[in-house]
């Protein structure tokens, strides 16, 4: 096995004299055996990376490690790795035996008795060696994936590299094979790397999860790490489903009497928003914050809090999703589903101050966080 490494990763590609930046200065590390997710929006860089990490691309500049050994200009032949397509890439003439087989026949020189009893052993512990004798035309999307991870699986390769491999399958396969492939990569131990611009599959899936977005890296670390210590706004945004509630709001400076009494400064956004800090130490020297909550820390109340109006409920059988407009904002609560008011209806949200975001307006960087210390659970990139 190996770990990766990334140092100083960069990508261009160039059309006439205009060069587009499709990942830069991406450092990481992949420690051995881990299953790190590359997640974020189309266009963000995350399959060009995978396709640098697999050398079908060239590096523009930095280099990629495996252990000690330096990757960057190995052709895709020498590196040990299988990569997972997105469309499966089956060879439509050949029956599911020789598909998976093809690549020790065709990258050593194992004996084809030997490759057989691989073939039959990888066939067998994922699900389908009874379709060994049938073509990719007569199997299902859920059975091709099958056979593209167990042709994967067979090489015995340092290194999985997955490309949306679940993206073409319905959602309960997908649920499916999310888990088979998690139990498998555990089971066997191999470093991996999974490309998905889903969100809640990388939440589901990886050991760690990196979000990219503009070629940049935005933040590394675990699932939890990442939901409730974003490092900035744009994870905050992309990370959870439904995304975090976020709007504007002025800081309000308590006056001398009440500072020299303890009372923080207060929040005044959109609709007559108003929520007063406790701690005022993360807007001390702000005049002007982006407020984020995430969905399920929004409760309804009789009184107090702030005034919203439904707009449309969602009844999901164990919770509702409640759609709200404040002062021209809109928002998401996920709320209990015995709580069904109506659209038009009048209600009241809070939520505490421990559950509360912020952002700086001009960089969108993380001030506040549901850690109490920002940097003390997340690793920041950039």
């Amino acid at each position: 096995m190996a770990q990766i490494t990334t140092d100083g990763l960069s990508k261009e590609y160039h059309s006439g004299d205009e060069a587009v930046v499709a990942v830069e200065d991406l450092d990481a590390t992949i420690g051995d055996g881990e299953f790190l997710v590359l997640v974020g929006p189309s266009g963000c860089g995350k399959t060009t990376t995978l396709r640098c990490i697999a050398g079908l691309e060239d590096v523009t500049d930095g280099r990629i490690l495996f252990g000690d050994r330096d990757m960057t200009d190995r052709r895709a032949r020498n590196r040990d790795v299988a990569m997972v397509f997105q469309n499966y890439a089956l060879y439509p003439h050949m029956n599911v035996r020789e598909n998976m087989g093809f690549g020790l026949k065709l990258s050593t020189d194992m004996p084809a008795a030997e490759i057989d009893d691989r073939v039959e052993s990888t066939a067998e512990m994922m699900g389908i060696e009874e379709l060994l004798d049938q073509k990719p035309k007569e199997l299902s999307g859920g059975q091709q994936q099958r056979v593209a991870l167990g042709r994967a699986i067979v090489r015995e390769p340092e290194v999985f590299l997955m490309d949306e491999p679940l993206s073409n399958l319905d959602a309960k396969l997908r649920a499916e094979m999310r888990t088979e492939l998690q139990e498998l990569q555990h089971e066997l131990g191999v470093t991996t790397v999974y490309v998905t611009h889903d969100q809640t599959e990388a939440m589901a899936m990886g050991d760690r999860i990196a979000v990219m977005n503009d070629g940049v890296l935005q933040q590394v670390g675990t699932p939890e790490e990442v939901y409730r210590s974003p490092a900035n706004e744009f994870v905050a945004d992309f990370i959870g489903s439904p995304s975090i509630n976020l709007f504007a709001a002025d800081v309000e400076r308590p006056a001398r009497r009440d500072a020299a009494e303890g009372r923080g400064a207060t929040l005044r956004g959109p609709g007559g928003f108003s929520y007063a800090l406790d701690d005022a130490s993360a807007v001390e020297d702000r005049d002007r914050v982006r407020v984020g909550v995430r969905p399920e820390d929004l409760r309804l109340v009789e009184r107090g809090g702030n005034e919203a109006t439904v707009t449309v409920t969602e009844h999901m059988g164990n919770e509702n999703f409640l759609y709200l407009e404040m002062g021209g904002e809109e928002l998401t609560a996920r709320i209990d589903s015995s709580l069904r008011p109506e659209p038009g209806d009048s209600v009241r949200i809070e939520f505490d101050e421990e559950a509360l975001y912020l952002f700086d307006p001009e960089s969108g960087d993380a001030v506040k966080t549901k850690t109490d210390e920002l940097g003390a659970s997340v690793t920041e990139v950039r």
